[in-house]
């Protein structure tokens, strides 16, 4: 039996500006995401693929086209509707790790719990990503790739639906990299949340249940892989 998807996007446009100075970013862009895949989006930079995570994230708004998500088509959700939107169903994690830098990395996973419905307990999420020894640190007492980790253990703090992760190794070296790619690929198993990566590098797409490649707007390739790799097997 198949997933039932919780995203349908339905020939899904994104163009910025008017006139001659109009930019498309997304062009008729048709895709299916189920219940707990794990997907790696590829493609060159400008092609589309942290414009489609914007939009899935409730972050932007397409031009035209569906973005139905469990049958709600969040392309015609007003403001308000896209905050709560965000707030019960989207974990972001991006290049950069925005924790706040006066707050223990308990303390900011437990910020989560102002916004969200039923978050999980902080110390919980932060030893889902092998951090429950250094909780009561602050971030400048992290490394990097502990500093990401607790970025991602606050997204899924909120029991999202759906985890977005736009080039979350981007600044790692790749040691660090592994770890933060092994956190994430745990996460996905034991959540069953959606995650969508975006990367630039090729090879951390033999993680995914399925690789989207992106040029000019436009979904160029869809493959499956039969058996995703460990992160600690990829040739970086």
């Amino acid at each position: 039996m198949s997933l039932a998807p919780v995203f349908s996007l339905n020939d899904l446009t994104k163009v910025y500006g008017e006139g001659a100075s109009a930019v498309t970013a997304l062009r008729g862009v048709d895709l299916e995401i189920a219940e707990g895949e794990l997907i790696v989006l590829l493609g060159p930079s400008g092609s589309g693929k942290s414009t489609l995570l914007n939009i899935l994230g409730g972050l932007d708004q397409p031009s035209s086209g569906q973005a139905l998500f469990r049958g709600a088509d969040i392309a015609h959700f007003d403001e308000r509707a896209l905050t709560q939107f965000r707030r019960r169903h989207v974990g972001f994690v991006f290049q950069f790790y925005n924790l706040i830098p006066s707050l223990t990395a308990f303390e900011n996973v437990e910020l989560v719990g102002e916004v969200a419905t039923n978050p999980l307990p902080p110390g919980e999420a932060l030893e889902m990503v092998g951090l429950a020894n250094r909780m009561h640190h602050f971030p400048a007492q992290l490394s990097g790739g502990e500093q990401q980790r607790v970025a991602i253990a606050r997204a899924i703090a909120k029991r999202p639906s759906v985890l977005l992760c736009d080039e979350p190794t981007g600044a790692l070296d790749i040691t660090t990299g592994i770890l933060v790619l092994d956190a994430l690929t745990q996460v996905n198993q034991a959540t069953g949340a959606a995650t969508l990566l975006v990367t630039h590098n090729a090879d951390i797409a033999r993680l995914a249940d399925r690789v989207i490649r992106f040029a000019d707007g436009r979904i160029r390739a869809l493959e499956r892989n039969t058996v995703r790799a460990k992160p600690s097997e990829l040739d970086w």
